[in-house]
């Protein structure tokens, strides 16, 4: 769950830097503009990713073996 999290977070990242820099948005573009529901689907599920995300702030680490 850690690494989709994760996933879903970067590709929101890349999506913002996109908005950002280019004013493109990428998931509007590829799912017909920002009010459609499939959008709202993705800027929710990658919302809820980032709010997961939260909480790797806050775990202890684990020392792997080498």
């Amino acid at each position: 769950m850690d690494r989709l999290a994760l996933i879903l977070v970067i590709i929101g990242a890349i999506n913002w830097l996109l908005v950002g820099l280019f004013q493109f948005d990428l998931v509007a573009w590829i799912f017909g503009g920002q009010a459609t529901v499939l959008a709202r689907i993705i800027y929710s599920i990658v919302g809820i990713a980032g709010l997961w995300s939260i909480s790797l702030l806050f775990r202890k680490r684990e020392r792997s073996a080498e």
